[in-house]
């Protein structure tokens, strides 16, 4: 292939821009708020879990202390029935007093074993709503401090776009001056090896840091100005300038 020399060193500086893009898209992968963020979100949905047991066990205590003041009703409203009974005079028996008088005080140690357990089943409710308050409150915080490093992201990537775009258009300036046969040479020796042109500076491939043999350089100093040379080493095209200590 050949190629005019100043067609050649333009892809010096397209090979220069490309690094930078290069260099912008690795910056935008590696972005320390990227990482908070991942970290962040994992905190914020382990913790929203820990969220919605706590609130799922303060709704079964809710339904259970219901259930349990409801027995207390109903027990002390047969304690308070049979009272009435026995102040009445209207049980003249006495086995049958006994009984009553005794049922009484049944009723009366069944209806605090229950008020005990109500308020067993309400210290744990509060305890439940407690841990779920103060799991709210960790998630909100969690949630604000991963807004603000999404801010911070969101300013980040506005900028290394906006870099991005004006090297692109400094590249699309460059191609035009290099041939397409040329362009698409680069093209596929960049996909492949990450750059496709490297300077050729004092012996030595600047893309693969090989110093060239003696051979090799009476090769290239042999050859016609417009002819595209490959490095030997790294198959990138060498680019002849007045550094090339040729």
């Amino acid at each position: 292939m050949k190629a005019a020399p100043a067609a050649q060193k333009r892809l010096l500086d397209l090979a220069e821009l490309d690094s930078a893009l290069d260099r912008l898209a690795h910056r935008r992968r590696t972005l320390p708020e990227l990482a908070q963020i991942d970290d962040l979100s994992a905190r914020v949905a382990r913790i929203a879990t820990q969220v919605i047991a706590a609130e799922t066990e303060s709704g079964d205590l809710a339904r259970e202390q219901t259930k349990a003041e409801a027995d207390v009703d109903s027990v002390r409203i047969r304690a308070e029935r049979d009272q009435k009974r026995l102040d009445s005079g209207q049980v003249s028996s006495p086995k049958d007093l006994a009984s009553l008088q005794s049922e009484i005080a049944s009723l009366t140690r069944r209806q605090g074993d229950l008020e005990d357990v109500v308020l067993e089943i309400m210290e744990r409710r509060e305890a439940a709503d407690s841990q779920a308050a103060k799991l709210v409150a960790e998630r909100d915080e969690l949630a604000g401090t991963r807004g603000v490093a999404e801010d911070r992201r969101d300013a980040a990537f506005a900028e290394i776009d906006k870099e991005k775009e004006e090297v692109q258009s400094k590249r699309a300036e460059v191609e035009k001056d290099i041939p397409a046969d040329l362009l698409a040479l680069y093209g596929k020796l960049r996909e492949q090896f990450g750059v496709g042109a490297a300077m050729l500076q004092g012996g030595r491939c600047l893309g693969c840091r090989t110093s060239l043999s003696i051979a090799e350089i009476n090769r290239i100093k042999a050859a016609s100005h417009d002819e595209v040379i490959r490095c030997e080493e790294c198959r990138r095209i060498l680019v002849r300038t007045a550094e090339s200590g040729l």
